[in-house]
């Protein structure tokens, strides 16, 4: 897959048949639409190209909103990557591109920069300044500038939608069984380990203390959770905790992680953490020795659940 940073820098001699939409999450829903893209596109012997944005529109258009996504663009890059693309357009959305008028955005960045014959497109989807054009608009441009328009039916946008608010829902509410069902994969945070305060360590719990890349990224509900990662190419298990401690006082959010059967400095390391089951809401216990006993039965939790797993 070729991968461009905007549409004024691709470039390519054939012919595209293109989708577009900001992909968060590239969860079941977009699967399916991605799956037709490289199918027509093999069929009419067309690059399959994608042209995404970033910042989230939302992002720019809507600054007083703390907007949190699914996935960081590495992730969302990676993800339709693995979908089988020939190109992949990341444009930055800018106030200035916000504004550009229906006709100049298909003429300027759908027809003259990604050479579009087939455009793959959501029966509601909306373009131009103000959003102020629709699909109908779009199929007449493309008599003009000799492209066909490929409708994409109201039940597959459903399915999109529906998707992204259900992963969002269940990941705001802990349910990450759902989440990952629905993403087909399981869903993960990735970040530098940092010093904390090594309460763990003294309860011999020691934990990993995660410091996100991106703060734009969904973080789960508070709570604790089964957790998996890839560490110096070994796969390990743990128990994460979302939240603040508020056992020891604590006021800022920290995600931490006590890996079982893991013992190696983990500082400056950067790692991925992918959620695999909730086990219980973020709580304040009347002791340490209420702590430590609480993270026992967490442990023979996440042992058992990964036992039965296998």
């Amino acid at each position: 897959m070729k991968k461009f940073s905007s549409a004024s820098t691709f470039k390519s001699n054939r012919q595209s048949v293109v989708t577009i939409g900001t992909f968060d999450g590239v969860h079941i829903g977009h699967r399916a639409i991605l799956k037709r893209l490289v199918a027509t596109a093999k069929s009419e012997n067309l690059d399959a190209t994608v042209l995404t944005f970033f910042p989230h529109p939302r992002m720019v258009l809507q600054q007083n909103v703390d907007i949190k996504l699914i996935n960081t663009i590495d992730e969302r890059t990676q993800l339709l990557e693995e979908a089988g693309l020939d190109n992949l357009i990341i444009h930055p959305f800018t106030q200035a591109f916000s504004r550009l008028t229906a006709l100049e955005y298909v003429r300027d960045i759908l027809v003259n920069s990604l050479n579009a014959k087939k455009i793959i497109i959501g029966y509601d989807h909306r373009f131009g300044r103000n959003r102020n054009a629709n699909i109908e608009d779009l199929k007449e441009f493309g008599k003009t500038y000799n492209f066909e328009v490929i409708e994409i039916s109201a039940k597959e946008i459903d399915d999109v939608a529906v998707s992204s608010t259900k992963i969002r829902n269940a990941l705001n509410e802990g349910d990450v069984e759902t989440a990952n069902s629905y993403l087909q994969y399981n869903f993960s945070i990735t970040g530098e380990i940092i010093k904390g305060k090594a309460i763990g360590r003294t309860i011999n719990y020691p934990t990993a203390n995660l410091s996100l890349d991106e703060n734009y990224k969904l973080v789960p509900k508070n709570g604790v959770y089964v957790v998996e990662s890839v560490i110096d190419g070994e796969k390990v298990f743990g128990i994460t905790s979302i939240g603040t401690n508020p056992t020891v006082g604590g006021k800022e959010k920290t995600i931490e992680t006590y890996f079982l059967n893991l013992d190696k400095n983990l500082y400056g390391k950067k790692i991925t953490i992918a959620f695999l089951k909730y086990i219980r809401d973020e709580a304040i216990f009347n002791s340490i020795e209420g702590l430590k006993e609480a993270i026992k039965k967490d442990e023979l939790f996440a042992k058992q659940f990964l036992t039965n797993r296998e």
